[in-house]
Parts: C-alpha cells; structure tokens; sequence
C-alpha cells in the first residue's frame, strides 16, 4: 500500500474530528470531564480520559464504518438529506440540554451530569456520545470517507480498507486524546470552582448542550439554505466557521507526528506527576511499634 492514502486518511481523520459540522460538540465532550467528574487526581483523571476518549474513537468510528458502507451505493443521493439528520440531532442535544438546565435529570440510558461519576465511567455512554459526534459530522466529511476509506473496500482489498479505517480512526483519536489530556491535567482548577457551584454545576452542562444543539440545528439549516443558493451567507455561521479554521488549520499543519508527539509528552507529564506525588508522599510515623507489620 502506498503510504499516501495512509496519510490521507489518518489526515482526514484528524480533521474530522474539527469539522464545520460537529466541532462544537468537542467542547462538549471536554466539559464532561470537568463536570462529570470531582475526582481531584490526576492521575484518575487521565485514565478516565484515556478509556472515555478509546470509547468516543471506538463510537465514532464505528458509525462512520456502518454507515459508510451501507450508503455507498446511494451516496450522492443520501448526502443531499444529511443536513435533516444534522438539525433533527442538534435539536435533540438541546432539548437534552434544555431538561437539565430547568433542573431536570436525563433517562437512565443517557449520560448524566447531576450524578456525574458515572459519566466518565461509563464506557457506553461516551461510545454513545462518539456515535453522536458522526451523527452531526457526517454532512461535512462523509464524502472525505466515502472517497478515501470506502472505495477502498470497494475497489482494493479488503486488508487496504481495514488499515485505512484504522487510520482514519487513530487521526480522530489523537486529535480527542490530545484535547482530553490536556483538560486532565489542567482540571483541578475547574474542579474546585465547581464544587463552590454546587447544584448549579449541572444547569451550566445543561446550557453548554443548549447551545451546542442550537448550533447544529442552525447549521443543517444553513445546509439546507446553501443547497438551495450556493450564494447563501450567514454571520453567525461565519463567526464559528472562522474558530473552525483556525482549528482545523492548526491540526493540518501540525500533522499526525507533531499531535503523536504532543499525546506522548502529556502523557509523560502525567506518568512524571504521578512518581513525584509517590515520592513526596510521606511514610506514617504514628503507628505503634507493636502493631507495624513485619
């Protein structure tokens, strides 16, 4: 296999991870690992990072895959509907968001922000949220996947299209496990304002998913609307989509080993952290001889 459509698709999997579509929903997730969690280690945060992050990969991909292959055939004709799936979905996110911010709880089913241990550890809800990261993402680069993944299966070997799946899906990852190492990291701050928060903390997780779902809504509409007049412009889709560039500018011109690189070094901060507070962690000098073990 040449080693430009490998590039290709992990490239494009790191940009799917910031696309127009579903970048918003990256926040999201992040906020979830500082609200979702008042563990004030660090190290259970990054391994909660790690395992939410493999589990939203995991769900993404997996969306993409089922749906990939299953709308190949039909692509140009199922991509022109994709901006109704896009606003049926964010106006999902914001009715989520709109229950918790009048003070209400999610069905068991859901993630849930008032009890929020449970969303970190929850290995099948942060699969779930992954799958509805595709869901608002598939406007925007299902078409980089149908050309770059799909038609590998299609045309080439089945092993090509594996390892070009794989690809596509280590780039997303990368891009979520470095964003969720960082906030992992940086979160004790955020943590302890919180806490002085109290019950408010889960109206603010329940406003963050209002806005989110707002915007996705607003942006399939938008879709819609430039289908309809390729001339179309909108100033609110204008503002995001600039902070969209910049993002997705920075991810394309750090490329897979500058973000590898930056994974491993926080990483490795996390490991360094982790010997230091071992280290410093003082013995117990307040047991009585007789009752210290041999």
């Amino acid at each position: 296999m040449s080693d430009l459509p490998l590039a290709l698709a992990l490239g494009a999997g790191m940009l799917a991870a910031v696309n127009p579509c579903g970048f918003a929903l990256l926040p999201a997730y992040l906020s979830l690992l500082v609200l979702g969690d008042d563990t004030p280690s660090r190290t259970v945060a990054v391994g909660r990072a790690l395992a939410a992050t493999a589990a939203i990969t995991i769900g993404f991909a997996a969306l993409f895959g089922v749906f990939g292959l299953a709308i190949q055939p039909v692509a140009g004709q199922v991509q022109q509907h994709l901006p109704w799936f896009t606003i049926a979905f964010g106006l999902l996110i914001a009715t989520a968001g709109g229950w918790l911010l009048a003070g209400r709880q999610l069905p068991t089913l859901a993630p849930k922000l008032r009890r929020a241990p449970k969303v970190t550890r929850s290995l099948p809800s942060m699969a779930l949220f992954g799958m509805a990261y595709a869901t608002a993402s598939l406007g925007c680069t299902i078409a980089p996947f149908l050309a770059i993944v799909v038609s590998a299966f299609r045309t080439g070997s089945t092993g090509e299209g594996i390892t070009l799946f794989t690809a596509y899906a280590a780039g997303m990852g990368l891009i979520v496990s470095a964003a969720s190492l960082t906030v992992a990291l940086t979160r004790t701050t955020a943590v302890t304002r919180i806490r002085r928060l109290g019950a408010i903390a889960p109206r603010l997780g329940g406003a963050l998913l209002l806005l989110v779902g707002a915007y996705v809504a607003y942006y399939g509409w938008y879709e819609i609307r430039v289908q309809r007049d390729p001339a179309t412009t909108d100033p609110v889709i204008d503002g995001a989509g600039t902070v969209q560039r910049v993002l997705a500018d920075i991810v394309d011109t750090a490329g897979p080993a500058v973000i590898a690189a930056l994974v491993a070094l926080l990483l490795l901060a996390a490991l360094l952290i982790r010997h230091r507070r071992r280290t410093r962690r003082p013995a117990r000098t307040d047991i009585p001889v007789g009752d210290r073990p041999a």
